[in-house]
């Protein structure tokens, strides 16, 4: 395939994300986007450039028949209606985390592309974060030793707003633990190699969008919470988010610990959103229990690699596979099942908070 045709279903941030790391690869282009918002539709046929079709229903665009593949960005409430039509044309999805807001959706979604042969990408970013990558190599190496633990830090700035700021509700979005740490709870099923058995969690809406009202409605979204997950293979592994936290020296923090030694993973915030607006390189650090001496490494990405979005890198390593997927066959490396567990871990989170009681799976 000479080049290969994209089609956009969403054109928000992530949409517009997408398209600028789309244009890095070569023999690529955006040839289509679709959003029923005017302004974000438009500026993204932009963003991608002369000749890029601009569609008001995502229906119109797949009539037009003009992609090879699709990514889709809509509102996470919007993924199940979206996938369902998607999954009829048998090309090739890259569908935005998380897959379906519930469970039942996310089922589903798989069982359908399934049957009809579809291959079904979950946009999980965070696995191609270079310094995350490194941590999981590491890990499998066995570097560390037997894995014993898993815990994994964000502390960020709140959800950004958004079309109808449709982010600042539960059932649009799944809750806080579906829609932003479905991605942590797909990385502690990678690295630790091992299916969740229990969840048990506390959380809270403390600081964020407390005088905020949409027709009568306060959001009701957490903005903090610790999770802990039991794994089949008796790891352990814990989950501490911090909604309202944009001063954080480290967006996110990762750390392994074996019975040979720890590797961490240090993962600096966007750009734009950091407090001194400069730029700062990811670190993994080693720290073996017998020696005691600390190995530290950075991890820095190309400069145009940073400016396309705000995942460290990651979208544009995940598009680079993706790519090869839609040029040469196989199976996503995020699979259905992939992003339906990791939705399922989320929803139980969400649950335990909510019955402030543990959960089974």
């Amino acid at each position: 395939m000479a080049n290969v045709r994209y089609g956009i279903i969403g054109s928000g941030m992530m949409g517009q994300e997408h398209i600028r790391n789309i244009a890095l690869l070569p023999g690529t282009e955006v040839i289509a986007v679709a959003d029923p918002d005017e302004c974000m539709r438009e500026s993204a046929a932009r963003l991608a450039g002369d000749g890029t079709r601009a569609f008001a229903h995502y229906r119109d665009l797949l009539a037009a028949d003009l992609c090879d593949a699709f990514v889709v960005a809509s509102p996470n409430y919007q993924h199940v209606t979206v996938m369902r039509d998607l999954i009829a044309f048998g090309k090739p999805v890259l569908c935005e985390k998380p897959l379906c807001t519930t469970v039942a959706d996310c089922e589903e979604v798989a069982r359908k592309a399934t049957a009809a042969g579809t291959p079904v990408w979950v946009a999980m970013e965070y696995r191609y974060m270079a310094p995350v990558a490194r941590l999981v190599q590491e890990v499998r190496s066995g570097a560390i030793g037997r894995l014993r633990m898993l815990t994994i830090r964000e502390h960020r700035y709140p959800f950004l707003s958004k079309v109808g700021n449709w982010n600042r509700f539960n059932h649009k979005t799944g809750g806080t633990l579906v829609e932003k740490c479905c991605h942590f709870f797909d990385l502690m099923r990678l690295v630790i190699g091992a299916e969740a058995t229990r969840v048990y969690a506390s959380g809270g809406r403390d600081v964020n969008f407390l005088e905020e009202s949409y027709e009568g409605r306060n959001p009701d979204v957490l903005d903090n919470a610790l999770v802990v997950v039991d794994f089949d293979n008796g790891v352990r592994a814990a989950l501490d988010l911090c909604m309202f936290a944009e001063g954080s020296c480290w967006q996110e923090a990762i750390a392994a610990t074996g019975d040979l030694a720890k590797i961490e993973a240090f993962v600096p915030g966007p750009v734009r959103f950091s407090p001194e607006s400069k730029k700062k390189v990811a670190e993994i650090v080693i720290s073996p229990r017998a020696t005691k001496v600390e190995q530290r490494l950075a991890v820095d990405v190309d400069e145009a690699i940073l400016a396309a979005g705000d995942h460290y890198g990651s979208t544009f390593y995940q598009h680079k596979r993706f790519l090869d997927l839609v040029r040469l066959g196989g199976k996503p490396e995020v699979t259905l099942e992939d992003g339906t567990k990791a939705v399922a871990i989320g929803a139980a989170a969400e649950e335990s908070v909510r019955m402030a009681q543990v959960v089974m799976l």
